[in-house]
């Protein structure tokens, strides 16, 4: 959604300085912000200025947008580590370099604000009807037992005042943001009409749901993230690597730099081959984590999946080994045939070898004939670890102590 509708061709016609504001609530951006990352990315490609908001002062207060309950106040130096995180995960996206873009804090401008000034210069000009109009009040006030708090209802016009403040002092005419901002967007377009009688502009794109009509951007484990920390580069990039053959076109075209050419021959191959999901995975990988990350990520994918698992990390090869089982023992007599049995074949040593005879049985991913042999000390991947599977799909890491 957009106001004016002929936003597009004005947007065509001249260079517009625009502004997103960033919630400051957490140290990362996830990947539900890619979206929003990767349009104003674009519009900055288009020659378009923008301007980063990290919510210093709002965040003290707290979007009722979009939330059941009000969010826990973070203290000024929280928010300030938070920025300075978000702003190294932003430049991997955007160009900050001279005339480029511009992240602002707007405790800078909120703070020294006196209540009488607000109260003067933007209250009188909104109406409290209008305020409870905005489907972020609404959704709070109607059924819901916990309401909203007058911290929140003043934030939608704190957001508003940011609008203004941005357009005095940087020309800036346009605001972005998801459909759930949309109510903060329009309110702080019709306060730059009514305080100095111009003309603002306001698009919002809507929420992204997968396929089967989910929640983009959460799995069973939680929020994907892009701090590696939160998120490890590999698991990061099997995220992508597991999107359904219905997304993987759409998440190409909305988070990738692929031409509509490259993009089409990654769709026509064998979807068993899931080339289209790599290659979203190996963008997104390198660009969020560089190119050591997107490195490692394939080194640790590959390891499951038939490669060499001795050139991983310990943490790349627990990443990699995260949803698999996994035991420990001692290396002084410790043999093969004993801890395949006991890992993959519910402590049958007649099934392991059974196993190892049809070709079915691997030890870091090299097919072994033979299993009735100690284990040696360089069988051990990171100086420790022991890598076992039975056929295509079953895993086991054994960790010597």
């Amino acid at each position: 959604m957009c106001t004016p509708e002929d936003l597009s061709a004005r947007l065509e016609r001249e260079p517009v300085v625009f502004y997103h504001g960033i919630d400051a609530m957490a140290d990362s951006l996830h990947v539900g912000q890619l979206v929003g990352i990767m349009a104003i990315r674009r519009l900055q490609q288009a020659g378009h200025r923008p301007i980063l908001v990290v919510g210093g002062g709002t965040t003290l207060v707290g979007d009722p947008s979009g939330k059941d309950a009000e969010r826990p106040l973070l203290s000024e130096e929280q928010i300030a580590a938070n920025a300075a995180a978000i702003r190294a995960q932003l430049e991997r996206f955007l160009d900050f370099g001279e005339g480029g873009a511009l992240l602002l804090n707007n405790a800078d401008w909120l703070r020294p604000l006196s209540l009488m000034t607000f109260l003067r210069d933007v209250g009188k000009h909104v109406t409290v009807n209008v305020m409870m109009g905005k489907e972020s009040v609404k959704a709070r006030l109607e059924g819901r037992e916990q309401g909203i708090s007058y911290t929140e209802f003043s934030y939608m016009l704190l957001q508003a005042y940011d609008f203004l403040h941005l357009f005095r002092e940087h020309r800036c005419r346009m605001q972005v943001g998801g459909s759930d901002q949309w109510g903060n967007i329009t309110l702080g377009i019709d306060l730059i009409r009514r305080t100095v009688g111009e003309e603002a502009y306001g698009a919002a794109w809507p929420l992204l749901l997968k396929a089967d009509g989910t929640k983009f951007g959460k799995t069973e484990t939680g929020t994907v993230w892009l701090a590696a920390e939160k998120t490890t580069p590999y698991d990061f990039f099997q995220y992508w690597v597991n999107a359904s053959d219905d997304d993987v076109g759409r998440y190409l075209r909305l988070f990738t730099d692929l031409s509509e050419a490259d993009i089409a021959d990654l769709m026509a191959a064998p979807p068993e081959q899931r080339s289209a999901q790599h290659r979203l995975a190996h963008e997104l990988t390198a660009t969020v984590h560089g190119p050591e990350g997107v490195a490692a990520a394939e080194r640790a994918s590959a390891a499951l999946f038939g490669g060499d698992p001795t050139t991983m990390s310990e943490a790349e090869l627990l990443s990699a080994f995260a949803d698999a089982p996994s035991s420990e023992a001692r290396l002084d007599g410790a043999r093969v045939l004993q801890l395949f049995a006991e890992a993959l074949e519910g402590g049958s040593k007649s099934a392991a070898r059974r196993t190892a005879s049809q070709g079915g049985a691997y030890v870091n991913n090299r097919q072994e004939k033979e299993l009735d042999r100690p284990v040696r000390q360089e069988d051990l991947v990171a100086g420790h670890c022991l890598g076992l599977r039975k056929c295509r799909k079953r895993y086991h890491l054994v960790r010597f102590g």
